[in-house]
């Protein structure tokens, strides 16, 4: 399931693509538009620029840009950045654990098949397809 946190991610991201030739966005403005707390946007926010998704700068003229053009951000990439990996289970998230019953698994194609479809799905969006165009 995709979390609060993944949802506002992807719309601060939407957000700052439709005002991309307006500088630096104070969160503020961004959190009226979308009708978020500004204090949870903090939180996203400050994963985004750590994932260098987003630029950051503070002051009087501070706020948050997107460090790229919109049509390169994928919605996979987003989401990933402020959930962690979509991957469903923890045999495929890490390739060095260890699971005793992976030779006998009945259950792991299933899942790889599912992670698959994910993935494919989520990176096969980019944000330009999100944006609005009126």
């Amino acid at each position: 399931m995709i979390s609060t946190k993944g949802r506002y991610a992807i719309r601060v991201m939407i957000d700052l693509a439709e005002h991309v030739n307006d500088g630096y966005i104070p969160l503020k403005d961004t959190a009226a538009r979308q009708g978020i707390s500004k204090k949870y946007l903090e939180i996203i926010v400050k994963e985004l620029v750590t994932s260098e998704l987003v630029i950051g700068t503070s002051g009087r003229n501070g706020g948050y840009m997107l460090s790229r053009d919109p049509k390169d951000y994928t919605i996979g990439e987003i989401i990933e950045s402020a959930e962690g990996p979509l991957t469903p289970v923890a045999c495929l998230a890490d390739p060095n654990y260890e699971c005793d019953r992976k030779d006998i698994c009945q259950t792991l194609p299933m899942w790889q098949e599912y992670e698959t479809l994910v993935h494919d799905f989520f990176y096969s969006k980019h944000l330009t397809d999100l944006i609005s165009t009126d």
